[in-house]
């Protein structure tokens, strides 16, 4: 969920807490809070967490999914779900194939003697 992290970053200023005292207000995990500030993103719990320490309405912290400041996370998630090509794969081919004949040739050398 969009969160307006300029609203969250007011509110904790306001009160001139630490990242790790409003976590604690909120019942969230330091990281949470790193989180919404740094990327705007959280889940409806945090949503609501916030809107309860701040003092806020929740459409005042929740942008609209269909601001234009989502289109950094779609191309994020894209990302991520891109599959590799052959290129990522063939450095793993290579030393598949290098050690194959370096067995062999280790195999032949000892059968040898």
């Amino acid at each position: 969920m969009r969160i307006n992290q300029d609203k969250v970053v007011a509110c904790r200023t306001q009160w001139d807490w630490t990242q790790q005292q409003l976590a604690d207000a909120c019942g969230v995990s330091l990281r949470t809070i790193q989180r919404v500030e740094r990327d705007g993103i959280g889940s409806k719990d945090t949503v609501q967490a916030l809107c309860a320490v701040c003092q806020l309405a929740r459409e005042e912290l929740v942008q609209d999914e269909n601001d234009h400041n989502t289109a950094p996370q779609v191309t994020v998630q894209r990302e991520r779900t891109q599959r590799p090509t052959w290129l990522d794969a063939l450095p793993l081919l290579v030393t598949l194939i290098v050690g194959m004949f370096i067995g062999v040739a280790l195999t032949l050398f000892i059968t040898q003697r």
